[in-house]
């Protein structure tokens, strides 16, 4: 197991100041939380997550492994955030005009 943290450590990294201090991919601000989301909402492929950002697929699987690992604090964090959108939702009324369908 020593050996998989090592690989993970060599694509993820959580650094003070950057993306919120967000456990992210090794030299960019993609975070392991959104790799999650993408990979677990939205229902992207590995694949298709690192085409769409130009990663790795190792880039990718190290953050799901690093997502699996620590999910429940990282699902509460995206539950807070989710939260924060929906306040600022109600809160700060949208400037587009009302869609019209029909």
């Amino acid at each position: 197991m020593a050996e998989m943290a090592d690989v993970v450590t060599q694509h993820v990294v959580a650094t003070p100041g950057i993306s919120g201090g967000k456990p992210r991919i090794v030299g960019r601000r993609i975070t392991v939380q959104q790799i999650a989301f993408w990979h677990e909402r939205l229902g992207l492929s590995a694949d298709e997550i690192a085409s769409a950002y130009d990663l790795t697929l190792g880039d990718v699987y190290a953050a799901l492994a690093y997502y699996h690992d620590h999910r429940p604090t990282i699902d509460a964090v995206m539950r807070e955030d989710e939260a924060l959108v929906e306040e600022l939702r109600q809160r700060v009324p949208s400037r587009l005009p009302a869609r019209r369908d029909g």
